[in-house]
């Protein structure tokens, strides 16, 4: 990426509104050119300035002027008209309603009153009216309490392990990402000599990178991007006409997720995930679930016969 190419990107990525492919090359350039590194630090300076800028209400005299600016109402009910019309109705529901929780002051006794038929039934009342309050407490607490369940529970929903659901979109988004942009490799090569070394520097770990011409998956190349707000190795397949891109990282990147509960496709696109050598695999595709089969199958046997001559 050029000068050209990062200037009309910097807003966005000072905004977070970049893809992660796009950001990793935005930030990359910076690192090495010192005009846009100048020109991101004004537009983050700007934007520091006019997040700390003092938040002015408009006075309450402006809706008064704008009101009497307006034309006169017509013979149908306007707004306003319907909102006072529909507030004691709303009120009395609302009443109602934490009445049913916590009765209000005055409405248990004349609710009473209107049961009753003479002072002695109104005095029933009354007596009945004094531990209601308590009931109506304990009521109104309970469904405090069951609020905060079920909102506790929806919290450690949403913190589940990532590999059921919004990791795998992350991970077909990256793959479709790469294709349509054309931004697919950014190391090309289908010497592994040549993509291993390439991700020195780049990543805290060195991905096992083989190729499998033999068996039919070329190595095309590498390049990396950002999954579940972690930079990781992608290496490249071919197999015919289809791409595989195969994401190599450290395991705890996805969660703590078992092999039998990895979705095998998503939105169309084939899907596998194992453990070998240390890492975490996932493979996404366009092919069959048999690609990824075979793919797995000749990386598990070069890995094995690589332990067999060391041992």
């Amino acid at each position: 990426m050029n000068c050209d190419e990062a200037r009309p990107l910097i807003d966005a990525s000072v905004d977070r509104e970049l893809s992660a492919a796009d950001e990793w090359r935005v930030r990359e350039h910076l690192a090495g050119c010192a005009q846009c590194r100048s020109a991101a630090a004004n537009v983050e300076a700007i934007s520091r300035v006019t997040r700390a800028a003092s938040y002015y209400r408009a006075p309450e005299s402006l809706a008064a002027r704008i009101v009497a600016a307006l034309p006169p109402a017509q013979s149908s009910p306007t707004i306003s008209d319907s909102v006072r019309y529909a507030e004691p109705a709303r009120t009395g529901a609302w009443r109602r309603w934490l009445h049913g929780w916590w009765p209000l002051p005055g409405m248990r006794g004349r609710a009473a009153g209107e049961g009753g038929t003479g002072g002695a039934a109104h005095g029933a009342g009354g007596a009945r009216t004094a531990g209601a309050p308590a009931a109506g407490l304990a009521g109104f607490a309970g469904a405090v309490v069951v609020l905060c369940i079920l909102s506790v529970a929806a919290v450690l929903h949403l913190r589940q392990p990532a590999a059921g659901g919004a990791f795998v979109e992350e991970l077909v988004a990256s793959h479709v990402r790469a294709q349509i942009s054309g931004r697919d490799l950014d190391v090309v090569s289908t010497d592994r000599h040549t993509v291993k070394p390439w991700f020195n520097g780049r990543i805290d770990y060195a991905p096992p990178v083989e190729d499998f011409s033999a068996q039919g998956f070329p190595l095309a190349g590498g390049r990396l991007d950002y999954v579940g707000r972690e930079r990781v190795a992608v290496l490249v397949y071919r197999y015919r006409k289809h791409v595989i891109d195969v994401y190599v990282f450290p395991p705890g990147v996805a969660g703590p997720v078992t092999e039998a509960d990895a979705p095998r496709a998503s939105e169309g696109y084939s899907l596998a995930r194992w453990q070998a050598a240390g890492m975490t695999w996932w493979a996404v595709t366009d092919a069959g679930p048999d690609a990824l089969a075979g793919l797995r199958a000749a990386l598990d046997a070069r890995l094995a016969d690589s332990r067999s001559g060391s041992g």
